[in-house]
């Protein structure tokens, strides 16, 4: 049985401890910062369980979606792009995925829209 890591309506917001006041890009390729980040350049094309399989396979993983699922995998609030570089994931209706800098107005639009669920990012220490 495999457990998804998709939300839906859902905003996961920067982390609270994030050094950055604004969505900045990853610098060092390979990380699984910015293998994510690349695999978010078309707005909500893909869900989080796309996007983490696919970031697994970018960095040499060789485990099926199903194999790599049989194993609980952490969500997006987990992931770098959310806790060191400012940067907001929008889940829509469908479960697909979108990076929003945190400096942005639809970022900050989201966080007024009492449709849309929030949950934090994870801070970055205990």
């Amino acid at each position: 049985m495999t457990k998804s890591t998709n939300y839906r309506d859902t905003l996961i917001t920067a982390s609270p401890d994030s050094p950055v006041s604004a969505g900045t890009v990853p610098e060092k390729p390979g990380t699984v910062a910015a293998v994510q980040h690349g695999l978010l350049a078309t707005p909500y094309a893909i869900t989080s369980d796309d996007l983490l399989h696919a970031a697994h396979r970018a960095r040499g993983g060789d485990k099926s979606r199903e194999d790599f699922f049989a194993r609980p995998q952490a969500c997006l609030r987990a992931s770098p792009l959310v806790k060191q570089y400012g940067w907001g994931v929008h889940h829509d209706g469908e479960g697909r995925i979108a990076l929003l800098g945190m400096e942005s107005a639809e970022y900050r639009r989201l966080l007024d829209d009492p449709a849309i669920a929030k949950t934090p990012g994870m801070r970055r220490a205990r």
